[in-house]
């Protein structure tokens, strides 16, 4: 079974993903943490992509297809995988059909996580990271036990700059414009679900079930 969450930042995926990988037993394919990671190993990707990061945009299509294209050849992906974070263009889209078709594989479903930009910027603005130990907080929602310090290390919370409200409008526009129109290409293949994005963790839990066919 082969899965995509779609979603504009902050709309959930990462969450449901790995809830899908612990039910179903498929593994995560998540292009923002190949990246985050490839940034703080400072890789030659890595190094290229923090700039274009910090500033909202996507990165482009040849550095993230490397990436999903040497996890996908990955012992692990042949009896599924679900993707969070890609593909995040129609061009993407297409090559990944590709990539898939290549091993007698294809999408069976691609759910989308439906969320208000006002919503979105209230959750990622309000995220603190703690660049120790990569620990996170929030806020309003998970704010740690002292103000701005890490539970964990006691070491100082900072404000990501991908997740200030500048950047997080720029990443919206974008996501707007380039990255929903896949949902066209997928509903023109007969996969495409919608779920709300605001209701609770459990019941989207029990949505994505109903929809994977449980």
């Amino acid at each position: 079974m082969n899965v995509i969450l779609l979603g504009p930042p902050g709309a959930g995926k990462g969450t449901q993903a790995q809830f899908i990988v612990e039910r179903y037993k498929i593994p995560q394919i998540s292009t923002g943490d190949m990246l985050r990671t490839a940034v703080r190993e400072r890789t030659p990707v890595g190094i290229k992509a923090k700039t274009i990061m910090d500033a909202g945009e996507l990165i482009p299509d040849d550095v993230v297809l490397d990436l999903v294209r040497a996890r996908l050849a990955a012992p692990d992906c042949k009896l599924g995988l679900i993707l969070d974070g890609f593909p995040r263009t129609i061009a993407q889209a297409k090559e990944l059909t590709v990539l898939l078709e290549k091993t007698n594989r294809i999408i069976d479903h691609v759910i989308s996580l439906n969320v208000s930009d006002q919503e979105i910027v209230e959750r990622l603005s309000g995220r603190r990271t703690c660049l120790n130990c990569g620990n996170g907080f929030h806020v309003l929602y998970a704010p740690p036990k002292i103000h701005n310090i890490c539970d964990r290390c006691e070491e100082r919370l900072v404000l990501r700059d991908d997740d200030r409200e500048e950047t997080i409008l720029n990443r919206l526009s974008v996501y707007n414009q380039e990255t929903s129109p896949i949902k066209e290409y997928y509903k023109d293949k007969g996969v495409l679900r919608y779920l709300d994005g605001t209701s609770s963790i459990g019941d989207i839990q029990s949505h994505i079930c109903r929809l994977l066919g449980e």
